[in-house]
């Protein structure tokens, strides 16, 4: 190709340059947001096998006997020993504050094989390891609310073992003996890799479905500023053929023209992403970081990025060009663009159809299906592309119904545009429509988390500021008064009630536990009975029951000959003092479960997890709006630069410059409002669709206060890209640019 033809192509005027830039830059940040969300990805799978080993759950640690008739519950189970090959695994409760933290408790022989994650060996009984967040948190706090639960601390884990740097994970020492009297303690020979699981196909069709659903409008973004300065480059190539270029010559120097600053674009955006890759790790995801080197998209999808990138680009420019007809006095002919047909909505309908077969499949196949995940997220992608394709037919249909009613110039103009062409218009909202689609999406698929509301007081129910731990069976009464005499001495220790009973709770017909009548109002009783010794059934204590437990009068007259089977410590209700009371608990050595209050209920719960994944999805929609936004931005100022003859001419023949804004508005509104209901409804119909695919009874609801701000968001966007836009029409339209057109 003769490089003179190139230069004159390229540098011909101020213009080239300016649009060659505009490529670039939205190029650059096409390019940077997809290989930050491709690091995200990568980030997240990489925190989640990290931590898989801490979703082993062992096998059972006891052999019951062979039943003969009848249940076996009360038969004498016979403990597995510990061997080289296996270790004792126990899964004490542990909360700081609202903190979860992963402890486990391991008992092994000196000699033992088995290999525990980031630690060189097993801690002997007293010793712990913990993360290097969590000793930054014990060593920050009084012992007596945190360090006093772990004993002696001896090395860090190892970050290789750890999901990401704000992990809380602690590895304790314990006796055999210790980790027995607990019910929970289970025999690991090694640990998983799996991080998900049973769940594993359908989290990673969640996270699929998520990147796609910011992908999309970045992908467009890029779409847009290809096209940018299109009718400039047609007026090139128009005298490029009258000095002698061949038709053929065209597309190529189109797609050199393209392919240039795609790739500055491209390599552009890679350094922004890596610009940004340290601030975007500081995103707490689920309460927690990632590490750096795990946010990474790696080389080798980088360079087909940026490959695929440049040469889609550039083939598409060549069609565009080889399809429009540039003759050597300009283009030969209108551009009349097809009539959309109804067969626009095909790809939209097989979209949903397939959603709607996968769905359908996860109900009939409980234990899986393989062509469950292809389904959902091919439907998806179909579903996604299918509004894109259908949009050109509602902007016509709706345009059409408006230039009938229009009543003004600019009306006429604008809806006569628009349905002329209708999928050119369509294409400069349709990051928009995409968008909004994406947030109903997102917003449909929050709405199915339940919350877990923080536990209030009620007479009858145990206190939101109490805790309380089952007793080891057997334990002394005075080893048990010495441990409640040891917590009421703590600061903001209120009082510390011992339950009785006539047998350990479970080993006989009656589960009712025994206190003092005096010592009822501590554990918020209102309502007491006049005998000295009262009762109340031990669902008072669990976190499900919601029915006032009653406090009766005890069949017996005194606690003599009773055992200890719980104590409840009540406090003021400071964290401090919850976390002093949970502490002396856990350290007295007569109980047999770590101490837990109804407040841990939520702080545990899975919902917790998952709404912090709902904290990903928000990210996700202030993304693709805000790339929406700039597409709409992009896309409205290519069209004003594009027609600038047109508007100029009409602004010759007296046009004020306020109805050409109008003109402007009105073809930004018209196919927004066309499928922007549309875009809406199928949202939250998809959403509803991928929840109830997920199983577990979940199913959407109204959306929260979070969505109405989206949507309005992105309509501030819109109309603040338009307006943004203002600024370029009047001088692009002034009586001297228009002499020189």
């Amino acid at each position: 190709m003769n490089p003179a033809v190139l230069k004159l192509a390229f540098l011909g005027s101020r213009s080239s340059l300016g649009r060659m830039a505009g490529i670039g830059g939205g190029v650059a940040i096409g390019v940077c947001l997809i290989l930050l969300l491709w690091s995200a990805a990568n980030g997240l799978a990489q925190r989640d096998a990290r931590g898989a080993w801490l979703k082993e759950m062992g096998q059972s640690s006891v052999i019951a006997p062979p039943a003969t008739d009848g249940p076996v519950t009360n038969a004498t189970l016979t403990p597995i020993p510990l061997t080289p090959e296996r270790i004792l695994l126990g899964f004490p409760v542990d909360i700081f504050r609202d903190q979860f933290i992963n402890h486990r408790d391991i008992a092994a022989v000196p000699s033992t094989t088995v290999k525990i994650p980031g630690i060189p060996a097993p801690p002997a009984p007293g010793q712990y390891y913990a993360s290097p967040a969590l000793q930054h948190l014990i060593e920050s706090t009084p012992a007596n609310q945190l360090g006093a639960r772990y004993g002696q601390f001896v090395g860090t884990i190892n970050d290789s073992a750890l999901p990401g740097p704000d992990a809380l994970v602690v590895i304790t020492g314990a006796t055999e003996a210790q980790l027995r009297q607990g019910p929970a303690a289970m025999l690991v020979t090694s640990f998983t890799s799996n991080p998900y699981g049973e769940s594993a196909s359908l989290y990673r069709t969640a996270l699929l479905v998520g990147g796609i659903a910011v992908l999309f409008p970045v992908l467009l973004l890029v779409s847009i500023a290809t096209g940018l300065g299109a009718a400039q480059r047609r007026e090139r190539f128009a005298t490029l053929r009258l000095i002698g270029a061949s038709p053929k010559l065209l597309p190529a120097i189109a797609a050199v023209e393209t392919a240039i600053p795609s790739l500055a674009g491209a390599l552009l955006g890679i350094i922004l992403a890596g610009g940004l890759r340290p601030a975007a790790v500081q995103i707490p995801v689920n309460d927690m970081r990632m590490f750096l080197a795990d946010f990474t998209p790696g080389t080798g999808f980088t360079a087909t990025v940026v490959a695929v990138v440049v040469a889609a680009s550039a083939l598409v420019a060549a069609v565009r060009t080889a399809r429009t007809g540039i003759g050597p006095l300009g283009v030969t002919r209108a551009m009349h663009e097809r009539t959309p047909t109804v067969w626009r909505a095909v790809l939209l309908l097989a979209g949903l159809i397939c959603m709607a077969t996968g769905t359908v499949f996860t109900r009939i196949y409980t234990r899986g299906n393989p062509w469950t995940s292809p389904l959902l997220i091919g439907g998806f992608v179909l579903t996604a592309v299918g509004i894109v394709t259908i949009g050109p037919l509602l902007t016509r249909v709706v345009s059409t119904m408006a230039l009938r009613r229009a009543r003004s110039a600019s009306t006429v103009i604008a809806t006569s545009r628009i349905r002329g062409n209708p999928v050119a218009v369509f294409r400069s909202v349709s990051g928009l429509v995409i968008a909004v689609f994406m947030v109903s999406v997102f917003a449909g698929g929050i709405s199915a988390i339940e919350t877990i509301n923080a536990p209030t007081a009620r007479a009858g129910l145990l206190l939101p500021a109490s805790i309380y731990t089952m007793l080891v069976p057997g334990t002394a009464p005075s080893q048990v008064t010495g441990a409640a005499k040891n917590a009421k001495a703590l600061a903001g220790i209120r009082a510390a009630t011992i339950g009785y009973a006539p047998t350990p709770l479970g080993q006989g017909d009656s589960m009712d536990i025994y206190i003092p009548t005096t010592e009822a109002p501590t554990l918020g009783f209102t309502e007491t009975p006049t005998a000295k010794i009262a009762a109340f059934d031990a669902s008072f204590l669990e976190s499900w029951t919601t029915k006032p437990v009653p406090l009766t009068a005890a069949p017996v007259d005194s606690l003599a000959g009773l055992v200890p089977v719980v104590m409840v410590i009540s406090t003021d209700g400071t964290p401090e003092a919850i976390d002093r009371a949970r502490t002396s608990l856990n350290t007295s050595g007569v109980t047999s479960m770590p101490a837990t209050s109804h407040a841990d209920l939520a702080t545990m719960s899975s919902t917790r997890i998952i709404q912090g994944l709902s904290a990903l999805a928000y990210i996700g929609v202030f993304v693709a709006v805000v790339v929406a936004g700039i597409s709409l931005a992009v896309s409205t100022a290519a069209a004003i630069l594009d027609r600038k003859r047109v508007l100029g001419l009409m602004r010759l023949i007296g046009m004020p410059v306020s109805a050409l804004r109008k003109v402007i508005i009105q073809e930004a509104i018209i196919p927004l409002l066309a499928v922007l209901l549309l875009s809406v409804g199928l949202g939250f119909f998809v959403a509803w669709l991928m929840v109830t695919s997920f199983g577990g009874g979940r199913t959407i609801s109204w959306p929260s206060p979070e969505y109405y701000a989206a949507l309005s968001l992105s309509l501030l966007l819109a109309l603040a890209a338009v307006t943004a836009t203002f600024g370029i029409i009047r001088p692009n339209t002034a009586l001297t640019s228009t002499r020189f057109e």
